[in-house]
């Protein structure tokens, strides 16, 4: 017997604003579009686009934590998180 997950992403939700700062405000862009980018959701959620290093540091990740199946594991730049903490909320 499978149990329900407390939490599922919402695909059917849209992107509502920009967390932080855009890629190229923060020289984080060259002429490809494979930026990373920090979004929250139309339904409170928040979207990380960044580099997939699932395979690399999944190997060595701390006791208990994991990443599931359908999970990812991604990475952004420090000066990305650190632009988008005044658009998160604290509760």
């Amino acid at each position: 017997m499978t149990m329900a997950r407390p939490w599922e992403a919402d695909p059917t939700t849209t992107f509502k604003r920009r967390l932080g700062k855009s890629p190229q405000e923060l020289g984080t862009i060259t002429d490809n579009p494979d930026c990373p980018d920090i979004w929250e959701l139309a339904n409170g959620d928040v979207a990380i686009i960044g580099r997939d290093l699932t395979e690399s540091l999944g190997m060595s990740l701390p006791p208990g934590v994991s990443v599931g199946a359908d999970e990812r594991l991604v990475v952004i730049p420090r000066s990305m998180m650190i632009a988008a903490k005044p658009d998160i909320p604290s509760v």
